[in-house]
């Protein structure tokens, strides 16, 4: 009888102690599957973002957005209007603050022009007196044909046209002169934007001495902007003055200009 009791308990402490030792195996399993998958998720998260034709561009600053954005207009105007596209660009930098001027937000104006025979849209803003009038246009476009209108359309600005296209010193100069401006500085920061940008490269290319279509470079993964001047040619310096850097960090989806503009220009 004992013996049979002593049998009996041996066959059920087997019995449990397997039992046991499955739901340990069981547990360590799980843990391993969930420890594999938030290393996963983790290795999502951190995943390098691949740039494709939808990455929007990535500026240096608002000047360099604001000469991409425009550009194309100050040349078109060139070539109706004979003004040069540096000079155009350079004034709409400078009197709507890079497009970030109340006047250019709100009324798409970008060169302070005022209500003076101007029977369209208008607004009021504080500038040599209190709350004068401003034209407002629909689009920033109209803008740009205003202004080169405004200076065709006055004889005290004919001179200018006299000038060789892309003398953008002496137009700097001559606007200043007129009367366009009464800052004194008004010429020498039209001329520092000009060759800080080196927006002259706009007039080139409307003259025909330069092709415009290898001048930019998009940043993708892996750049720098030393194996950029490596593959361009170009110094380091040269790429942080064309594209106003003021260090060497550039972001994925970020236009370069890649070509200065040549040394006898």
């Amino acid at each position: 009888m004992q013996k049979k009791i002593i049998i009996i308990s041996c066959f059920v402490f087997v019995l449990f102690g397997c039992g046991s030792s499955k739901k340990v195996v069981t547990k360590k399993k799980q843990s391993k599957d969930r420890t594999v998958k938030v290393e996963k998720t983790t290795e999502e998260t951190h995943k390098t973002p691949e740039i494709t034709k939808d990455t929007p561009e990535v500026y240096a600053n608002a000047t360099e957005e604001y000469i991409a954005i425009y550009s194309d207009i100050a040349q078109d105007e060139m070539r109706q209007y004979n003004i040069p596209a540096s000079i155009t660009l350079a004034q709409g930098i400078l009197e709507s603050a890079s497009g970030k001027g109340r006047l250019s937000v709100e009324a798409n104006n970008h060169f302070g022009i005022k209500c003076h025979d101007w029977s369209g849209a208008k607004i009021y803003h504080d500038d040599d007196a209190s709350q004068e009038c401003f034209r407002k246009y629909n689009s920033s476009k109209y803008s740009f044909r205003d202004h080169s209108l405004f200076l065709t359309g006055r004889s005290r600005y004919s001179k200018l046209f006299d000038l060789s296209k892309d003398d953008y010193k002496g137009w700097a100069k001559g606007l200043r002169e007129a009367g366009y401006a009464t800052d004194r500085k008004y010429p020498q920061k039209l001329i520092s934007l000009i060759e800080r940008y080196q927006l002259q490269r706009f007039d080139a290319e409307v003259l025909g001495k330069t092709s415009g279509n290898d001048d930019k470079h998009t940043v993708v993964k892996g750049d720098t902007l030393y194996s950029i001047s490596r593959k361009f040619k170009v110094s380091v310096e040269d790429l942080q003055q064309l594209n106003g850097l003021e260090s060497t960090e550039i972001h994925i989806g970020q236009v370069l200009y890649v070509k200065p503009m040549p040394k006898d220009y």
